[in-house]
């Protein structure tokens, strides 16, 4: 296994924080067990026509044959480098991504296709070894980082058709966020969906939206299986070669006080090839306590429709719940409101 998945594997399963501001001896935050079920790789290689009934959805849930695919091309797509230069146009053309999809693609981000191949190429590798040394990194039974699957809280409940490998890194010191955020938490999450004889009947991932502030995916170049909820309609993420898919959070959501949404998204199964993803989960440090910002209640947006959570038991009650939507977020509406 490569050095870069390999070291922080090691350190994350010894549940140890990576950052000095933590004691050496000083253990991580644990947040939420998950029900060990079984590795779906491992179960396609056995037979790769089988599809157990715990992953087959009701028929309501299951992907639908309608294309939806002409609308990809409406997904924003956003150029750094013009942010980053104060281009004006660009910048309201993200203000509306936020509003009107909570998704877009970046191009022009700065981040070598060198380094982006790398990450790629030492993932697949994880997943490429023998299932035993996959399960020296399997999640501890009281927590989510590891080998495994989170988000499984019963015994009855439906599967995801996918493998996860999550890390959790402390404490990044980027300070555009650190204002808010006091400390940065980095969740770091590689998705492995094996291909899937009926993949009419399975989702790779649930619908939900993510607890995070920010979520930045990187896709597979040709393989499309995330689909982001849009006016009642599940539409295709095309990927571009090279560009980062960034969404809304929770935090966001909470923080502009519903002017930016944090969106429901899936990812479907492809018949013929596996699909890889990964995925960096941006979020605030437990004890930040997360309300409507002061201008975002304006005349606009006259009420408040979030109360004021500490993000940590925000967090971890959404991690007790299975993956349904955006029902956590009931959480923290106002009660008059949701």
């Amino acid at each position: 296994m490569s050095d870069m998945v390999s070291k922080t594997v090691s350190r994350q399963s010894t549940n140890m924080s990576s950052n000095e501001t933590f004691a050496e001896t000083e253990e991580a935050p644990t947040y939420a067990p998950s029900i060990p079920v079984p590795n779906v790789q491992e179960l396609v290689r056995e037979d790769p026509l089988q599809v157990p009934q715990r992953y087959v959805r009701d028929q309501e849930d299951r992907p639908k044959d309608t294309d939806m695919s002409h609308l990809s091309s409406l997904i924003p797509v956003i150029d750094l480098s013009l942010l980053l230069m104060g281009n004006e146009d660009e910048l309201n053309k993200l203000d509306l991504a936020c509003q009107e999809w909570g998704f877009f693609q970046v191009v022009n981000h700065g981040v070598t296709n060198e380094l982006l191949q790398k990450m790629k190429d030492s993932a697949a590798e994880f997943f490429d070894l023998p299932l035993e040394e996959k399960n020296k990194y399997a999640m501890p039974s009281n927590d989510i980082h590891g080998y495994g699957h989170a988000y499984v809280v019963s015994e009855d409940q439906i599967l995801d058709w996918s493998d996860a490998l999550i890390l959790l890194i402390m404490g990044m010191e980027k300070e555009a966020l650190l204002k808010l955020h006091k400390q940065l938490v980095h969740g770091y999450r590689m998705n492995y969906y094996p291909p899937c004889s009926k993949p009419d009947q399975v989702l790779g991932v649930s619908p939900h939206s993510d607890t995070s502030t920010i979520t930045i995916l990187m896709q597979d170049d040709y393989i499309c299986g995330l689909q982001i909820q849009h006016k009642e309609e599940w539409v295709p993420v095309n990927p571009i070669p090279n560009a980062l898919v960034v969404n809304v959070g929770d935090v966001i959501e909470i923080l502009s006080n519903g002017k930016y949404k944090s969106i429901n998204h899936r990812a479907v199964a492809n018949p013929e090839k596996a699909r890889m993803s990964y995925v960096s989960f941006l979020v605030p440090h437990d004890e930040v306590e997360i309300e409507p910002l002061d201008h975002m209640v304006n005349p606009q947006n006259p009420q408040k429709i979030y109360n004021k959570v500490k993000y940590g038991e925000y967090l971890r009650n959404s991690m007790k719940m299975k993956m349904e939507g955006k029902a956590h977020t009931k959480m923290a509406k106002i009660d008059t409101i949701a």
